[in-house]
């Protein structure tokens, strides 16, 4: 049986350090200059922020650093203070530390306390499955409302004494893809006017039988001389199967809610790069749809972005509008959806 309607009431992102541009990127990390051609070309992404100083190599800011700005930003704007959280969902590919959990390093930060909280470690699906669980936990009428964030922070693998000229393309792409970023929303049971109803949500693991597009280390201190790189993408394999999957999940979340191609007055599609994301909405093939997009302008901010997108859909939305987004993992293929619509 379907529970009750579940509503956002605000969103909250934060990005640590100034934007880099790709010239600089190239730079910093001393490849050539036709390097910088490359990624405007084949990678489509303008500027990323890091949490560390490139030039220096000095750690400026941590995940529970931006995770706390994103979700005082969203408790703000959302007019909630910390008592009213009752749960708190994470979903990170790269927390500060295996133990304790960013969720509740954050949490502490915020003044929250004596609640569940539970921290998802996944790529960029799992902020789409922290909605999923905090969705369904608010719909057991056990809770009323959620702080959910999602963020990484993803600079700590980036090596500026390593001759970058020198890797194979599957670890250079890592350093021009991604970026460092947090987002929040805060969920409610308790509906206001004019609120975005959070219809429909899933996250499932579609990868049995399929090796990994991506792969990322933790090193433990007896690990630390293994020779393995740190971060490992096949990018053709991503290039060739995201398009799809997200098509496929975009179909399912239609089917389940009955809604047709021509009702979507937003579409808010996988961030993995400017150059993928345009590949992917060819597939999606939602020409109706308004285009919801910022991994431009912030890089693959892995699990921060759904929440960075939802925070620029909210405000365009009027009554009877209708937005969809699709997450789609590589590391071991997962496929992720989420309906909103205004009331």
């Amino acid at each position: 049986m379907q529970g009750p309607d579940i509503h956002i009431l605000a969103a909250g992102t934060a990005l640590p350090g100034p934007p880099i541009d790709n010239a600089t990127l190239a730079r910093l990390l001393g490849m050539p200059t036709v390097w910088e051609r490359w990624i405007d070309a084949f990678i489509g992404t303008d500027n990323r922020h890091f949490a560390v100083d490139l030039a220096t190599g000095e750690r400026r800011h941590t995940l529970t650093d931006i995770g706390e700005q994103a979700g005082a930003r969203a408790m703000a704007a959302a007019g909630v203070g910390a008592g009213d959280i009752d749960l708190m969902v994470m979903g990170t590919s790269s927390p500060d530390m295996l133990m304790p959990a960013t969720v509740n390093l954050i949490a502490d930060r915020l003044g929250i306390n004596d609640i569940p909280t539970y921290q998802l470690q996944s790529g960029c699906s799992g902020a789409v499955g922290a909605l999923d669980v905090a969705h369904q936990m608010l719909q057991s009428g056990r809770h009323r409302t959620a702080l959910v964030i999602g963020g990484d922070s993803c600079a700590k693998h980036l090596d500026t004494t390593v001759d970058m000229a020198k890797l194979p393309p599957g670890e250079q792409v890592n350093a021009v893809l991604f970026g460092d970023g947090a987002g929040a929303v805060v969920l409610s049971a308790d509906p206001r006017p004019g609120s975005v109803v959070l219809r429909r949500v899933f996250a499932r693991l579609t990868g049995l039988n399929r090796p990994p597009g991506q792969v990322i280390e933790w090193y433990g201190a007896a690990e630390l001389d293994s020779g393995k790189p740190p971060a490992v993408e096949d990018y053709k394999a991503i290039e060739e199967s995201v398009p799809t999957m997200a098509a496929e999940a975009l179909q399912e979340l239609l089917e389940d809610l009955d809604w047709k191609d021509d009702e979507i007055d937003y579409v808010l599609p996988p961030q993995l790069s400017g150059a993928m994301t345009a590949r992917i909405l060819k597939t999606l093939d939602l020409p109706m749809a308004a285009e919801v997009s910022c991994v431009r302008s912030t890089g693959n901010t892995g699990n921060a972005l759904p929440f960075f997108q939802i925070e620029l859909a909210l405000p365009r939305m009027v009554t009877g509008d209708r937005a969809v987004g699709v997450a789609i993992e590589s590391s071991k293929w997962i496929k992720a959806a989420y309906a909103l619509e205004k009331v």
